[in-house]
């Protein structure tokens, strides 16, 4: 009886067995993309941390600010 079970498995259930991921590996994936899912919900609900900021990209004011690598900018020539 365990020849009959142990012959069909030789087959291509074998090299399917093989050649799928382990268990825990599939199932360490599902938890990360369910806490990154998670966390991304919770993010987009909370809204952006500080609604007043600005791009980099817009400037105002004349000068004599820092700029994003904390170097002075305009005001002296």
């Amino acid at each position: 009886m365990d020849e009959s079970r142990q012959s069909s498995l030789t087959g291509a259930g074998a090299a399917l067995r093989k050649a799928a991921p382990p268990p825990a590996l599939c199932g360490f994936l599902l938890l990360l993309a369910l806490i990154f899912t998670v966390s991304y919900a919770v993010g987009a609900g909370a809204g952006p941390v500080a609604p007043g900021m600005h791009g980099s990209g817009t400037s105002r004011g004349g000068g004599g600010g820092v700029d994003d690598m904390g170097n002075m900018q305009g005001g002296h020539g």
